[in-house]
């Protein structure tokens, strides 16, 4: 009698690659509270609504950590009954965010720009407070340097969206010092709010890309282009016995990779046998990809499109 099990396949527990990028994670976070009090230190010296501004943005930056420290763990999850194929895209909801955060420090920059230069003010102890504004920055472009190539590494969206956020905290930075130097031999006051919006208006533009990069995996976007010739090479490398693969799709959720495409074998071949090359098949495509979902689909012969190629893409 015919029987449709609907039991999860299982699936290999979230390994040393998830718990690192959580890690890291919490790290940001740290970072970021202590470039906030660093920062607002800054402020408090010299009064400057620049560096005021700068201390806004900080604070955006500990929220956003705090939202990829929420879905790198909820990505970390196995897939389970109302998730079968896993949480990998938490990790593009938590980066859209951090792009709509970076987005509304930018507004609350301008805001604060815009009131510097109606009600300009002094720059007091200009001195002691670049200093301070300088180890804070030189702390973030190291880390945020860290966190982007951590997140490549690991293929976490989360971390490298984090990462591009603090750097745009970096040019943040850079440009309200740059403003406070210039008030300072100028004795232009309304120069650190111009300075101020100019910049706010890079974190706006920075936002944008975040938001953007993040919508196309949200969207099931294509892996890119060459990794899929690495996956048509794993296929014909490991389809020995088969006539040919068709239909190849790809996508990416987070660190996920999912592939699927139909395999023509021979007619009088067994199921035993078809199944040797389909397990083939998947074991070469994750020893390059570490995790990648592979579906294949059996066809029969007669459903070959007889045109000597290998692998095709849809």
């Amino acid at each position: 009698m015919f029987r449709v099990i609907d039991e999860p396949i299982p699936v290999r527990a979230p390994g040393r690659s998830l718990d690192r990028s959580l890690k890291i994670a919490i790290g940001s976070f740290i970072v970021s509270a202590s470039v906030f009090a660093i920062k607002y230190i800054a402020y408090v010296i010299t009064g400057s609504v620049a560096l005021y501004s700068d201390a806004i943005e900080s604070i955006i930056n500990i929220t956003t950590a705090a939202a990829v420290i929420i879905a790198v763990k909820i990505a970390a999850n196995p897939p389970d009954a109302e998730h079968p194929y896993g949480h990998h895209k938490a990790e593009y909801l938590s980066a859209v965010v951090v792009g709509v955060m970076i987005v509304a420090a930018a507004i609350a920059i301008m805001k604060e720009a815009y009131g510097g230069f109606v009600s300009p003010k002094p720059i007091e102890s200009a001195g002691p407070g670049l200093t301070v504004s300088i180890i804070a920055t030189a702390f973030n472009l190291s880390w945020s340097l860290f966190l982007i190539r951590q997140g490549r590494i690991h293929k976490s969206v989360s971390l490298v969206a984090d990462g591009k956020h603090l750097m745009a905290d970096v040019a943040t930075s850079v440009g309200v010092l740059v403003g406070v130097v210039l008030v300072v031999v100028t004795g232009i006051i309304e120069l650190d709010a111009v300075i101020a919006a100019l910049v706010a208006l890079h974190v706006l533009w920075s936002g944008w890309g975040v938001i953007r990069e993040s919508t196309s995996g949200l969207l099931d976007e294509s892996a890119p282009a060459e990794d899929v010739a690495d996956i048509k090479a794993a296929i014909a490398r490991n389809a020995d016995g088969a006539i040919e693969a068709r239909g190849l799709r790809t996508r990416h959720a987070g660190k996920a990779l999912f592939v699927e495409f139909q395999l023509v074998v021979p007619a009088e071949m067994s199921t035993g046998r078809a199944h040797e090359i389909c397990d083939r098949i998947e074991a070469g495509i994750k020893d390059r990809f570490e995790g990648a979902m592979t579906t294949i689909h059996v066809e029969p012969e007669e459903r070959a499109t007889h045109d000597n190629a290998a692998v095709q893409s849809e």
